[in-house]
Formats: C-alpha cells, sequence, structure tokens
C-alpha cells in the first residue's frame, strides 16, 4: 500500500484518473483514504487537503452539471468528507457528490431528512441545518449513477474536527446549548441524526452559531442507522453498532460525549452530568433534547452565574 506522501506525489503528477489506476472508482477509494485530511501525517493537513481536492477533481473534471432547475460550474474543492466532496458553486450554494455510487442511499436519506426539515420543523430553528436547494441523479459518460445534492453554502463556519481537549467549559457551555436546541429541534420533526461527531457540527466562532450537517445517516425515529463513520467507532452508542433502533436518547449520547471531548479538564458537575446521558441502555438516558438544555442551564448557573456573552476565537493551530 502507498505511503501518504507517495501518493501525494502521485496525484501531483497524474494528468487523468486513469494514470493512477485501471479503475477510477477503486482508484479514488483507496487513495482518497491515504490523503484524507483527517487521516494526515502531523503537520501535513494542507497538503492531505490539496491532494483530495486534485484527487476529487480528476475523478469529476468536468466543470459544469446541469439538472432539470439550473446550470452549476464547479469551483474549488471545499471539503473531503466521508461519503464524498463539497465543492463551491458558482454563487451562495455548494454541491454534495459522493466517491462512490454504492452511497447514493445515503445522499438520498439527507435529502428526504432537509426536505422534512424543511416541511415540518419550527421556522424559529430553522438556522440549525443547511437547506437543501435541489437533489439530481447524475450519468457519468461510462453510465455511472451518482445521486448528489445542492445545498446552500455556509459562510464563516468551521467544523468541530480538531479542537477536542483544548477548550473552556465556558466557551463549550454556548456550543452545547445551541447542539440541544438544534436536536430537539430535529427529534419534533421525528428525525434521528445519527451521527454527532465532529466534521458534522459546524459553528461560526464570531456569531456563536451552530449548524447539524451531513444527514445522510439521519433515520426516523426508531429507524436503524445505516453506516457509520469507522474512524469514529468509540463515538456511537451501541444500538447504532448492534443495528438496533436510534431515537432522541442515540443523538443525545453522541451530542453529550462530543461536548465532553472538547474540554480541557472538564468540571466534575459537567463530568457527572454527561455521565447521566451516555449510559449503555438508551432508555437510561434523558429522552428529551430541549428538557436536557434546562437542565444542563441549571449546571451551567451553579458553575458560571447568570448567562452572558462570551466572545470566542478558535485556538491556534498546534
Amino acid at each position: 500500500m502507498m505511503t501518504f506522501e507517495e501518493a501525494v506525489e502521485a496525484i501531483a503528477h497524474a494528468r487523468t484518473i486513469d494514470d493512477l489506476g485501471s479503475d477510477a472508482q477503486r482508484t479514488y477509494r483507496m487513495l482518497i483514504k491515504i490523503v484524507h485530511p483527517d487521516v494526515a501525517p502531523a503537520g501535513r493537513g494542507a497538503a492531505a487537503t490539496q491532494a483530495a481536492a486534485r484527487l476529487s477533481a480528476l475523478l469529476s473534471p468536468d466543470p459544469e452539471f446541469v439538472t432539470r432547475k439550473a446550470r452549476y460550474r464547479l469551483g474549488e474543492v471545499l471539503a473531503s468528507g466521508d461519503i464524498g466532496d463539497v465543492i463551491a458553486l458558482d454563487d451562495d450554494k455548494v454541491l454534495k457528490f459522493p466517491g462512490d455510487p454504492g452511497d447514493n442511499d445515503l445522499m438520498r436519506s439527507e435529502a428526504t431528512a432537509l426536505e422534512t426539515l424543511e416541511r415540518d420543523g419550527d421556522p424559529r430553528h430553522r438556522a440549525y441545518a443547511p437547506r437543501l436547494i435541489e437533489t439530481f441523479t447524475h450519468e457519468d459518460e461510462d453510465g455511472t449513477r451518482r445521486t448528489a445534492n445542492v445545498l446552500q453554502r455556509l459562510d464563516g463556519f468551521v467544523s468541530l474536527a480538531g479542537l477536542e481537549h483544548r477548550l473552556d467549559p465556558r466557551d463549550v457551555a454556548w456550543m452545547w446549548r445551541r447542539l440541544l436546541t438544534g436536536l430537539g429541534w430535529a427529534h419534533r420533526t421525528g428525525l434521528v441524526h445519527g451521527a454527532v461527531l465532529p466534521e458534522h457540527v459546524l459553528i461560526h466562532p464570531g456569531d456563536h452559531g451552530v449548524v447539524l450537517v451531513d444527514w445522510c445517516y439521519s433515520v426516523p425515529e426508531g429507524g436503524i442507522v445505516a453506516a457509520i463513520v469507522t474512524r469514529h467507532r468509540d463515538a456511537y452508542p451501541r444500538e447504532i453498532l448492534t443495528k438496533q433502533p436510534a431515537t432522541a436518547a442515540t443523538d443525545i449520547f453522541m451530542a453529550t460525549g462530543l461536548m465532553l471531548r472538547l474540554i480541557d479538564n472538564p468540571p466534575e458537575p459537567m463530568r457527572r452530568f454527561a455521565a447521566g446521558c451516555r449510559f449503555d441502555a438508551p432508555r437510561m438516558r434523558p429522552q428529551d433534547a430541549w428538557q436536557l438544555l434546562a437542565e444542563l442551564d441549571e449546571l451551567l448557573f451553579d458553575l458560571y452565574g447568570p448567562r452572558r456573552f462570551r466572545p470566542f476565537a478558535l485556538p491556534a493551530t498546534r
């Protein structure tokens, strides 16, 4: 198997995807696992991002997509995720395009979830998820069909990836509160997100905004989550790993673990609060994110007093 440096070098010198292997899809899947920014060696994150973007461009060199609704011109690759790439379009939109057509069902799940949130969700909380502009099927020259989603672009937002064990609990407090609000909003529509992970929670540092993204793993309440992000296997509750029904308690388990992992040296009362949200048995966990938010507010008041706005800046990269 190629090393990271060998893969970066090969991608940089390739003129087409065929220069890297005879089977384009298999080649892409193999190389993206090596150069994905989330698995890059220390200090090589920028090289990984550049290599992943170029690899995606080699796989899908056509600069335009035409759908029944619009003609989109492709821009830069903004992110390479678990399923595929997020590519800038020519205005305030992005294209989410899967690398493997075997993930078309996950792309359809995301579209269905976002349509449900738009239709049934309380509009006061609409900002907690991106808007779906359209979903369509793209067919390559070789007949390969992929389901792609066009989404609202979220300028100024960054993911929580890479922030584990680095933040003051008072900074995590506003993220935690807003995350529970967003989850409660989704749960009221009957949806479970199913993958509350660092890459799937975006924050706007200045505005204290939070958006839940990547609804590909979402299911209706009581449904079975179809797939996991394997590198985050330890973050999942037992019911997802054993293909049992997912509920609001599933998202609460994952959200609590994520928030706790962000904090540098969490206070003991916060640890105890989190432990009560992460029992193995779903029935023993809190079942209502908004009710849990009220309990969190009581905890935060006891620890830090009345709530006040606390300016936040991302910590410097290590």
